[in-house]
């Protein structure tokens, strides 16, 4: 079992289809149109709430579900005390979920077609792992209801209805739905086998309805119970158990461009540097318009990311618009991508010595990373360091743990507690290898997870100085599991983490020493913006400068001795 923290994410790399994750999470991939703004202190604004709401409806009429989650997820963070936003959140999560796995290659070719004996084992591999492995006690018949809703959210998905409802009319479908809730009693689910035979009950009365496979109705319970224990908790299909393992090992297959949709389209965040779509002429804030001949808009943001991925050596015909609207077509061949965690590095200051370094997220590769470009720093005269986590969604565990050892000599870097007792750790920092120089580390509401780890751990520990933006809040760890059919997997939080000084980081997360409310984007154009262009990078360096001084002072006064 690998343990991961990240909350969500992203529709980010190498051209592959990611979501979140972060696990994270779930929550959704980064996909929203415009960020709702989240206030310090929320102020309830009844007008914003009705808009919010407006904005949000619409994207579901045109069943842009990734950025109708993504759009009410912000919604939520600003207005957490809101019933109606709160209740769109859980709605529009299960239409995403099955307009996700539908556009999912992996299940569609695959999992869709297990026997459905196959599908029955699957599902109590999954309902076995969370009754010894999730972090609470899990409340069986909440699991068997948030099944029947998942698989009455597929009932209104016109993908669903294709492949496994075809011929049924609005009437008949209405009828199915009648039956299916007047049949299920959850007052009777006292445990797994329970939820079990409840999700055979409702694929017996679907077969029998519309001649829709039972196998069908499983996958959505399936997804149903893993979903619904958390935002964080997911089921994975094979693509995604993949993906996963990729993003831990910082390689992938793809064309090497992170995304975000705009309107129909999707916007190029980030060519990566040496990859395909680089090679190709593929250029930072460009938009993605069309593949193999289909707009965006015929596709779906969902289908279009899946179509970017593919074996190495194969291509896709990309069709890209620059700023001015000019459209060009590329033929992009895939490959390995390696993503390198740390991936800006920089003398901030030559003058005073102030290095600047960007950790992109947590991966097995970022202590060798972060350890390379140290001692490259270190040769070129760094005397303190800038850390930048903004943006950065997480990862590994171990990973920010192993990173704050370097930095700490002595004390708690975390600490963890589940269930059960093996998920019961407490990190602690050794002296050997720590570097002492100065430090700063760079936050914003979308650093999370293992960043706020290691931000935490710097903080409690009074080792350096927090500047930007409160984090994300997100507190747990999860478990990534393999599961015994059909190559798929679960991801399950298994534990919470806490800070040194024993607060729990969900909800919460971390305050920063100085606060900048303004804060401009860490990166432009793949470069790293100048002190003066970067409220937080410039209060960064002075916070940097000013632990340089008493050194500075101490300095001088030795050599006049």
């Amino acid at each position: 079992m690998l343990r991961w923290t990240t909350p969500r994410t992203a529709l980010r790399i190498s051209g592959a289809f990611l979501f979140a994750l972060i696990f994270a999470s779930l929550a959704a991939p980064q996909l929203a149109l415009a960020q709702v703004k989240i206030p310090d202190e929320a102020v309830l604004d009844k007008d914003e709430i009705a808009q919010l709401l407006a904005d949000g409806e619409l994207l579901e009429k045109e069943g842009r579900w990734a950025e109708a989650l993504t759009h009410f997820e912000d919604a939520v963070r600003a207005y957490p005390d809101v019933a109606p936003l709160k209740e769109k959140v859980d709605t529009v999560r299960r239409r995403y979920d099955v307009s996700r796995r539908y556009a999912d290659r992996s299940f569609v070719g695959g999992m869709r077609n297990l026997p459905s004996e196959q599908a029955v084992a699957l599902y109590d591999d999954l309902l076995a792992k969370i009754q010894t492995n999730y972090v609470d006690s899990p409340r069986w018949a909440d699991l068997a209801y948030r099944g029947m809703l998942q698989l009455d959210a597929a009932l209104f998905d016109r993908t669903f209805r294709q492949v496994n409802m075809q011929g049924m009319s609005e009437e008949q479908i209405a009828e199915l739905r009648r039956q299916l809730w007047q049949s299920a009693q959850f007052d009777r689910v006292q445990n797994r086998y329970d939820v079990r035979a409840l999700a055979l009950q409702a694929g017996q009365i679907s077969q029998a309805a519309s001649g829709m496979p039972q196998t069908a109705v499983v996958l959505e319970f399936i997804s149903g119970a893993a979903g619904s224990l958390d935002n964080y908790s997911c089921f994975l299909t094979p693509d995604q158990l993949n993906e996963v393992y990729s993003q831990i090992e910082g390689n992938f297959v793809g064309v090497g461009i992170e995304l975000k949709t705009q309107d129909d389209a999707l916007l190029i965040v980030r060519s990566i540097p040496g990859s395909p779509a680089d090679k190709a002429g593929i250029r930072d804030g460009e938009r993605i318009i069309a593949l193999e001949g289909r707009t965006i808009r015929q596709l779906g943001s969902e289908k279009a990311a899946d179509m970017l991925k593919g074996p190495i050596g194969s291509s896709i015909n990309v069709t890209i618009a620059d700023g001015e609207d000019n459209a060009r077509d590329i033929i992009v061949t895939r490959d390995r991508i390696e993503v390198p965690s740390v991936d800006v590095v920089k003398m901030l200051d030559p003058t005073s010595g102030v290095a600047y370094l960007r950790i992109a997220s947590f991966q097995k590769t970022t202590t060798r990373d972060l350890t390379a470009a140290l001692w490259d720093m270190h040769r070129q005269g760094m005397q303190a360091l800038v850390i930048d986590l903004r943006g950065n969604p997480g990862g590994l565990l171990t990973a920010s743990v192993e990173i704050a050892d370097l930095f700490l000599d002595r004390g708690t870097i975390v600490s963890t507690r589940g269930r059960s007792a093996g998920e019961d750790f407490d990190y602690t920092a050794h002296q050997a290898g720590t570097w002492r120089m100065p430090l700063v580390v760079l936050i914003d509401s979308n650093s999370a997870s293992a960043s706020e780890i290691f931000a935490g751990a710097i903080h409690d520990n009074h080792r350096g100085t927090i500047v930007g933006q409160r984090s994300y809040g997100k507190g747990s760890v999860q478990g990534i599991f393999p599961l015994g059919v059909a190559n798929a997997g679960l991801r399950l939080t298994t534990a919470k983490f806490y800070s040194p000084s024993g607060q729990a980081i969900s909800n919460r997360g971390v305050t920063p020493d100085v606060v900048v409310r303004q804060v401009a984007k860490p990166l432009e154009n793949g470069a790293i913006l100048e002190a003066k262009t970067d409220a937080a990078l410039d209060a960064g360096l002075q916070a940097a400068l000013v632990q340089l001084q008493p050194a500075q002072i101490s300095n001088r006064a030795i050599g006049q001795r």
